[in-house]
């Protein structure tokens, strides 16, 4: 069974082709960094247009790789929620044209659905990992979403949130952070760099959500911390400065992800914690998150770096299962800016999805 999976929810223009195994057949990505670094963040309006000019070439470039045509697909599966409403309604038309045109069956994915299944993705041209096994607890961080999920199986109905940020996502924290230093867009890969070389310690932060009773996030204080940093010292003039404030912002927001994440993983009495999302990435988080689960003896499972980032591989690999099931949401599909995950408070007590 092969399908096409189609991303297009922020600034990446994605498809790819995944077969019933969970194997990556072709993985395609168009960025729109280019696009968007003039102005420190994505402009939603720049991000639509971006994808109606590449959602075309990058699907025939992903059928080109796979070795195969539109019309041996099985089926097409298309991020609808959550997102930028006009990005996700390029992708969701186009899936539709083509489940009209070809007589195929489509059915919508959750993004964050996607995400959280990302780790059951195998690449040809990488070795193989056991998957992680049911449940798991799952940190998903990017620069829209920062939230902990429990996930006892592959379904969207077994997926449950903990709890998430109350404010910015860790990765926008990261681009704004870097916006007010000068340092470009995206701010995350730069910080990364440069911490590396600094030391924590020397510049003091306020810890974000320092309570560990509490599942949630909150990075807008940090934010503020650096902006006020940044108005009493101007920005760091050199090398040693700059190294040390990104060393210091970068540890505060990886030790609060760390720290949550085991003890949501310990509460729920969970032995395997997934990473997710573009944060992921960030090779301090995953150093640091390693040596927490390995002290508790909980396996961390942490996908390729392509598979962090968007990608049309993980929303191809979430709608197979219900395609398998004979399912299709054509023609009557529609898009959302919001997650249908359901949510639960410290206490228990549920929280109606997001409409």
């Amino acid at each position: 069974m092969l399908v096409l999976g189609i991303e297009t929810s922020c600034d990446e223009t994605a498809a790819a082709i995944v077969d019933e195994s969970a194997c990556v057949r072709s993985d395609v990505v168009m960025s729109q960094i280019a696009v968007h670094a003039p102005y420190g963040g994505v402009v939603p309006e720049l991000a639509a247009r971006d994808h109606l000019r590449h959602v075309r070439p990058v699907i025939e470039e992903a059928c080109a790789r796979a070795g195969t045509s539109l019309s041996a697909l099985d089926g097409i599966a298309v991020t609808c929620r959550p997102g930028l409403s006009g990005a996700l309604l390029v992708g969701v038309q186009v899936a539709k044209g083509l489940a009209f045109a070809l007589d195929k069956p489509l059915v919508g994915v959750d993004h964050l659905v996607g995400h959280l299944l990302s780790a059951f993705l195998r690449y040809p041209d990488l070795p193989a990992e056991a998957p992680p096994a049911f449940p798991f607890v799952a940190l998903l961080a990017s620069g829209g979403h920062t939230a902990l999920y429990r996930v006892d199986g592959p379904d969207p109905s077994q997926m449950r949130e903990l709890g998430a940020t109350r404010d910015d996502a860790a990765g926008e924290a990261f681009d704004k952070v870097a916006k007010q230093l000068g340092l470009g867009y995206p701010g995350g890969p730069v910080i990364d760099r440069l911490a590396r070389e600094g030391d924590p310690d020397r510049i003091e932060l306020g810890w974000p959500m320092a309570s560990r009773r509490s599942l949630e996030f909150s990075f807008s204080g940090l934010k503020t911390n650096v902006a006020r940093y940044v108005e009493r010292h101007g920005r760091p003039g050199d090398d040693r400065n700059l190294r040390d404030l990104c060393a210091a912002f970068q540890r505060r927001v990886v030790d609060t992800l760390v720290k949550k994440t085991m003890t949501a993983a310990v509460e729920h009495d969970v032995r395997t914690v997934v990473l997710g999302g573009g944060v992921a990435a960030n090779r301090e988080l995953r150093e640091r998150a390693a040596a927490a689960a390995a002290k508790r003896g909980i396996r961390l499972v942490v996908p390729p770096l392509r598979a962090c980032t968007d990608n049309g591989a993980m929303i191809a690999h979430a709608g197979l299962s219900r395609l398998a099931r004979g399912e299709n949401d054509a023609p009557s599909l529609e898009t959302s800016p919001h997650t249908a995950l359901p949510r639960v408070t410290r206490k228990g007590r549920g929280r109606r999805p997001t409409p």
